[in-house]
């Protein structure tokens, strides 16, 4: 679990990463800015966590989840862009 802390902690930078073992495998991920506030609090699993490739889309996640709580990405911008992701993979599929 350390290992798994100094990745999303260097991913994350400069957001002090946290991360709290819960009950059921469960794991509670806290980002806090450089004054100690919580920026963005979120559950995942262990598994989410120790999968290399789930891991990598919780980064996204949390990243996308800073981005909004910080005011720089609106959530329905998030929702344009997946939008335009999804139209562009059904017109390579044809």
């Amino acid at each position: 679990m350390e290992s798994i802390s100094l990745l999303l902690g260097e991913a994350l930078s400069p957001y002090q990463v946290t991360l709290t073992p819960r009950a059921q495998g469960e794991c509670l991920v806290t980002l806090k800015n450089a004054l100690g506030a919580i920026v963005v609090e979120r559950e995942f699993s262990q598994t989410q966590l120790t999968d290399k490739r789930q891991l990598t889309d919780v980064v996204d996640g949390l990243h996308r989840d800073v981005l909004i709580a910080e005011g720089r990405l609106e959530p329905c911008v998030i929702a344009a862009l997946r939008n335009v992701a999804q139209e562009k993979a059904f017109d390579s599929a044809r």
